[in-house]
């Protein structure tokens, strides 16, 4: 909290969440000075930048925007031991996103600077693009697209034989791998499509939309799709695997949007040649960017790949702004802050 005088903050956007977000979300909360950066992300994309991760390349640029400024709100800039070690005057940092996940905590800590996030910002984004990439795994939407749109060829009809054509949401078991934020929605979601939804989360409690499974394998046991969107801990890293696949009913659908390294790909691949799994449909990957040479690239008739796009909404980048800016308004104003983690 300042001693009355204006406080100064940079606006250290990019691409998406915009500096002029950030800037006129602050101008609706408080009187302050503003200084705008704008980072390369995602027209450059994110990486391990020193000691943190999912952050841009800009050390250098960030330390001299930084300079003289309280706060920092931000959603890939590297706040790094070297950051903050050069910005001895930053007080509050707020991350535009989820998690602070290129933010060094334990120099934050020692630096007597404050670390908030904004948590929630993309979940309705988030569950309606899970929804949509089921319903283009479900029914070889971009499979059948892509031949007419490119060559004018009728082929893609041949998804109306009944050999090829999909499964409709209607009465399918969908099983969902978590009950967060986004997964809570994307229950609802479903159960409006007629759906027959379960529920397998350990740490939520108390009513569900949907049928409620103790067991991750008697999930997938009964489920013809499954969807996930568990936290990425060290014990949900792997979480699906070959044994878990080889669980699924014959011809199931695989979707992720939550994290890439929930699943293990090269699993899945294997059960995509097998058969096991009919299709799947990715918008996160162990490596990203996805690599060229990806094993999965060799099964573009059955899944569908996009690059991170489930948070990619206007929408989100205005949510993310206005949370941010509320939180540099509590920390002025000298009240609790609602989204604090140092």
């Amino acid at each position: 909290m300042t001693n009355g005088n204006r406080v100064r903050v940079v606006a250290a956007g990019d691409h998406f969440v915009l500096p002029s977000l950030i800037s006129a979300a602050l101008g609706r909360e408080l009187p302050c000075d503003i200084g705008e950066l704008t980072l390369g992300w995602p027209l450059e994309p994110f990486g391990p930048v020193a000691e943190v991760t999912e952050a841009s390349d800009a050390e250098d640029e960030l330390i001299d925007a930084l300079a003289g400024a309280q706060v920092l709100v931000t959603q890939m800039g590297p706040v790094t031991e070297r950051v903050l070690g050069a910005c001895p005057e930053l007080r509050l940092v707020v991350v535009c996103r989820g998690g602070p996940v290129n933010v060094n905590l334990d120099a934050a800590k020692r630096h007597d600077v404050r670390v908030c996030f904004a948590p929630g910002r993309n979940a309705a984004a988030t569950a309606e693009f899970t929804v949509g990439l089921m319903l283009a795994a479900l029914r070889r939407i971009p499979q059948a697209h892509d031949p007419l749109a490119r060559r004018g060829s009728w082929e893609g009809a041949a998804y109306y034989t009944y050999e090829h054509s999909g499964l409709e949401l209607e009465d399918l078991p969908v099983g969902l791998v978590g009950y967060g934020a986004v997964g809570s929605r994307v229950a609802r979601a479903l159960g409006a499509f007629g759906a027959r939804v379960m529920v397998h989360d350990p740490y939520v409690h108390g009513e569900i939309h949907g049928l409620r499974v103790a067991a991750l394998d008697e999930l997938l046991l009964k489920s013809r799709v499954i969807s996930l969107h568990a936290r990425l801990t060290p014990e949900t890293r792997g979480l699906i695997g070959a044994r878990e696949l080889a669980l699924l009913p014959q011809g199931a659908v695989v979707v992720n949007v939550a994290r890439g390294p929930l699943l293990d790909e090269d699993a899945l691949c294997d059960a995509l040649a097998s058969g096991r799994v009919a299709a799947a449909a990715l918008d996160t990957y162990v490596q990203e960017p996805l690599p060229p040479d990806a094993r999965l690239r060799a099964f573009a008739d059955r899944v569908v790949l996009t690059p991170h796009l489930g948070g990619a909404s206007r929408a989100v980048a205005e949510k993310a702004a206005a949370i941010a800016a509320a939180e540099v308004g509590r920390w002025v104003r000298g009240e609790p802050l609602a989204h604090c983690l140092t």
